[in-house]
């Protein structure tokens, strides 16, 4: 099946999760470069994807997720130097902490940059950051050069959706892009904010709480 950005139906491709096949990575970049919605796996359940600098992309996530203005998405890196121009200066600690966590289940919330388009701020000014550990999702962030929008694909239940044949059946005409590695298990990653000094554990998740 094939299809491409805003034309209203997916084109839907078996992904290998360990090693991506290169030319789908490619349509994919494609996609994204032209401002569609993809639909992608990581180490914990599917997820949206955009361009992270793509307002109108962004906002097609949200209208596809029917949040309003709620803000819970985050960037997708493909190591901890790629996070540093879309953050502020961040603790030696919350540093440490990265360096252990990454790449794994866990989204750091931390204060966003001016380079972060505001469509993804939230209103506490921070987004969330991941490097998840999925050959999928980082050869996404490299082969665009820059971060990758994440948010969970879930129902207006908040169900995480696990399995590609209903990600097929229910998104086909909303994104343009399906990678399908396969069923996912329903756990969501373990977020930390580093925003109020101490790291505070706001979500406990597939990663181990480690400190």
């Amino acid at each position: 099946m094939v299809g491409h950005a805003g034309s209203g139906i997916a084109m839907i491709v078996e992904i290998h999760e360990k090693n991506p096949q290169q030319r789908f990575i490619e349509r994919a970049r494609l996609v994204l470069e032209q401002g569609g919605v993809i639909i992608y796996p990581t180490d914990t359940v599917y997820a949206y994807g955009c361009d992270a600098l793509n307002k109108r992309a962004i906002e097609k996530i949200y209208w596809i997720k029917k949040i309003g203005n709620k803000k819970p998405l985050s960037f997708i890196f493909s190591d901890i130097a790629g996070i540093n121009s879309y953050v502020l200066p961040m603790s030696d600690q919350a540093f440490k902490i990265m360096k252990r966590a990454f790449p794994g289940p866990y989204t750091m919330i931390l204060r966003a940059s001016k380079l972060v388009p505001k469509v993804a701020i939230t209103h506490q000014k921070t987004i969330g950051v991941r490097i998840p550990d999925n050959n999928v999702a980082l050869a996404l962030v490299r082969a665009l050069g820059r971060p990758v929008i994440s948010a969970s694909v879930s129902t207006v239940t908040g169900e995480y959706i696990i399995e590609p044949k209903d990600l097929e059946k229910m998104y086909r005409n909303e994104v343009d892009m399906v990678l399908d590695a396969g069923p996912k298990a329903p756990e969501p990653s373990t977020v930390i904010d580093f925003t109020g000094g101490a790291p505070e554990v706001v979500r406990r998740g597939k990663g181990e709480v480690f400190f």
